[in-house]
């Protein structure tokens, strides 16, 4: 029988597909691939009106799903003007207009106010419980819903393309922290140049060290299925540790690591390491501590 598969798939999330519907696609292809059963899970959620970067981690790699989580991401998002909507996204229903347009001058002004740390309220329209329920269940049966302010931070915020004269719209790119809502976003700007909008567009360009030219489509994740294999559309393990320093080991102080036992030499430099023997990830490791072991074999 196969080895079960660690790693990741990167898919490229089409318009209206929800991120568990991207975990049971995932299922799918393997099945019809004919792998080995195996874990599955996302690295963040992300609504089924966005499109974009969506880590879909396999097997080992399941265990670095909340660390995605905790992950900067980064957006491209369309603000249209004069209108707000209840979802704040063109799903909704429209709750408030006015008649004033910013110009681009105006909206590149007001972009450092929206920049570095600030306090934003969700979406009503969110998954965020409130009294063990979801926001968006009670938004939907009609009730009030009251979300408290959050602290977030806009490491970037840019113009990506705009007219001139009086906007419509514009389209942005935001490299957020955890936790950041776009369209709460597009809302408080919307509102700080005079105005009300809404999003109508949102793509995710990036998710910690996932970006969108290493993402698959749909189409191409069954042709690798119909194909017997899905190595063509997976990425390491090791490919969600690009960021961290790596810490070569021996092959016995790996199966000292393995056996969830210490070692007795520590990386040279304080923070979080990879312990790696040759090419295969063994531990995450924090000085002589383990945080969380791999079973990975060469």
């Amino acid at each position: 029988m196969t080895r079960p598969l660690s790693g990741w798939i990167i898919l490229d999330k089409p318009h209206g597909l929800g991120s568990t519907q991207g975990v049971s696609a995932v299922k799918r292809a393997l099945r019809d691939a004919g792998e080995a059963k195996t874990r599955v899970g996302h690295g963040g959620t992300l609504d089924p009106l966005a499109t974009g970067v969506l880590p879909i981690a396999l097997g080992e790699a399941t265990k670095l799903a909340g660390r995605m989580l905790d992950a900067l991401k980064a957006y491209d998002f369309t603000i249209r003007f004069g209108a707000q909507t209840d979802t704040l996204d063109l799903e909704g229903q429209e709750i408030a207009t006015s008649p004033h347009r910013p110009t681009r001058f105006e909206v590149e002004a007001a972009l450092p106010s929206f920049t570095g740390p600030i306090e934003q309220v969700p979406p009503a329209y969110s998954a965020l419980k409130v009294d063990g329920k979801r926001a968006y269940d009670l938004a939907r049966a009609g009730e009030e819903v009251a979300l408290n302010s959050r602290s977030v931070t806009i490491h970037a915020l840019d113009i990506v393309s705009a007219g001139d004269g009086l906007l419509d719209e514009v389209t942005l790119s935001a490299t957020v922290s955890k936790g950041t809502y776009i369209r709460s976003l597009a809302r408080d700007l919307a509102l700080a140049l005079g105005t009300v909008g809404h999003v109508t567009m949102l793509r995710r360009t990036r998710a910690g060290p996932f970006a969108l030219d290493q993402a698959i489509s749909l189409d191409f994740l069954g042709e690798c299925a119909k194909g017997g294999s899905l190595d063509g559309a997976l990425l390491p393990l090791q490919a969600g540790l690009d960021d961290i320093p790596a810490f070569p080991v021996t092959p016995e102080e790996a199966r000292l690591l393995r056996f969830g036992q210490r070692l007795s030499r520590v990386p040279p430099r304080s923070g979080l390491h990879v312990a790696i023997d040759g090419l295969t990830p063994v531990a995450l490791v924090e000085g002589d501590r383990i945080v969380r072991g791999f079973n990975l074999q060469e």
